[in-house]
């Protein structure tokens, strides 16, 4: 049936493949040089400064995903208005219900807020699908499921616009056609349903950047955000633990809840990449928790100034480089917004506010994280960005203390850290007791400390303790 698809009818399931697998196989034969689909070259640079854009113009108040996609097909039918003009109109009633009929192409110095408004007078609706002359396309939705669909359906028609060249040329819908879908009662119900289902929860619709998420402290942050409805990119060196992790939060919480991102926190370009990585799959950025951290114990004579540098490089530079790239895409939507916010969160230590003995090269880091806290904090916050700590306790059952090779509890017994500590058991139970609340802190106490920092719209700047009395601010 003229663009709706092909109907086969037969007595199996069987049958059906087969007359199916003939006709596919028949129409093969016809496209003698099969189109190129593969990775483009693009800017990303500035694919990343317009999907926070989009994002806010599509929902003031950032309820929306922004999904970028380009590849050398999309690169070829972007290049310019001409080339384009054969996806100006949708070749299916799914591209209406998915895409809405029209698409907007601009150009990429063009001024965003006045194009897109100018659409949605037009057209009575805001674009589902943006075009940029020599980048690629970004799908726009309430929720990331929407976008997606958006995506995957104007990717059909990037293919079917090419593939069409091997029959005569594309053949969109008619303006008659069109009008009548976008009016036909059953076809605005499927509007309606695939449009529906907002996140639920304290986060909902919030993204969420997690690093040293694939494992410990990280894992259960990650999980607790996206619980609360935050779309969550987990990212760690340990790039298959933060996918492995990306994929059970999506299990549960529905596909594309999170992604994974390999990320090396103590270095630039990779800090550059995992902000953008977040970005593009998402369209913006609400929370940075800079959680990635490395602790080497020891005291003046056993630490190497290779391992000083390394917690050095990680829970100092690398908090720094992670708020330095995390701030760019929350300006953008604060600029389109004023009063829009966004957090940056540095999960810091109460090792941050007291000293601590034969462990001076992570308290120094620490320590650090808190003055560039209080520093960020005061730049950002003409952006609507702020910035806090939280000073966790120890978290004794996490795999930085119970590594029975690696764990604190076996580093501190070998230093003699406490006194009179023979077994790991013993450091466990001094640790405890050091608590007036007689236990170690736990995922949720973090958690529930980062909602707070969230939704509290009048603190910046603070090192928040969440040690159960052990560390009392004075």
């Amino acid at each position: 049936m003229q663009n709706h698809g092909i109907f086969i009818a037969a007595d199996t399931v069987d049958e059906i493949d087969c007359l199916m697998n003939e006709v596919v196989d028949t129409l093969k034969k016809c496209v003698k040089q099969p189109p190129d689909f593969g990775v483009a070259e693009y800017d990303r640079d500035l694919a990343c400064r317009i999907a926070p854009a989009l994002r806010m113009l599509y929902d003031r108040d950032g309820a929306a995903v922004v999904i970028f996609c380009v590849n050398k097909q999309v690169s070829a039918v972007v290049k310019d208005a001409d080339r384009f003009s054969v996806l100006v109109k949708p070749f299916s009633p799914d591209h209406i219900v998915y895409c809405k009929d029209e698409p907007l192409f601009v150009e990429p110095n063009v001024d965003f807020t006045a194009a897109f408004t100018a659409f949605a007078k037009r057209k009575g609706y805001a674009p589902k699908i943006v075009a940029v002359r020599g980048l690629g396309f970004f799908a726009l939705g309430e929720t990331w499921k929407a976008a997606e669909n958006a995506r995957i359906l104007f990717l059909d028609a990037v293919k079917i616009a090419k593939y069409s060249e091997a029959f005569g040329g594309a053949n969109p819908l008619t303006d008659e056609l069109t009008n009548f879908i976008l009016t036909w009662e059953s076809e605005k119900y499927r509007i309606k349903a695939a449009t529906s289902g907002k996140a639920k929860g304290r986060l909902a619709g919030k993204i969420a950047l997690i690093t040293g998420g694939a494992q410990g402290f990280g894992k259960g942050i990650a999980a607790e955000l996206a619980a609360e409805g935050a779309y969550v990119a987990i990212a760690d060196l340990n790039a298959e633990g933060a996918a492995k992790a990306a994929d059970e939060l999506s299990e549960q919480h529905g596909s594309h809840a999170a992604i994974g991102v390999k990320a090396d926190v103590s270095d630039e370009e990779s800090v550059k990449a995992m902000v953008a990585g977040t970005v593009l799959a998402f369209g913006g950025l609400d929370v940075l928790v800079s959680n990635a951290g490395v602790l080497i114990a020891g005291g003046l004579e056993e630490m190497t100034k290779k391992s000083f540098d390394l917690v050095t490089a990680v829970n100092y530079t690398g908090y720094f480089l992670c708020a330095k790239y995390a701030a760019e895409p929350m300006k953008i939507q604060n600029s389109r917004n004023a009063g829009y916010m966004s957090d940056i969160i540095e999960i810091n230590s109460k090792s941050g506010l007291e000293g601590s003995n034969k462990n001076f090269a992570y308290a120094g880091s620490k320590f650090g994280g808190v003055g560039l806290t209080q520093s960020f904090a005061k730049e950002l916050v003409g952006y609507g960005i702020k910035v806090n700590a939280i000073c966790p306790g120890n978290l004794l059952d996490g795999p930085l203390w119970s590594d029975p090779e690696r764990g604190l509890f076996k580093q501190y017994l070998d230093s003699g850290k406490v006194p009179g500590a023979q077994t790991l058991d013993d450091v466990r139970r001094h640790y405890e007791n050091l608590v007036p609340m007689k236990r170690g802190c736990t995922v949720m106490d973090v958690a529930r400390a980062i909602f707070y920092l969230i939704e509290q719209k009048y603190e910046t700047g603070q090192a928040l303790p969440v040690t159960g009395g052990q560390v009392m601010l004075s």
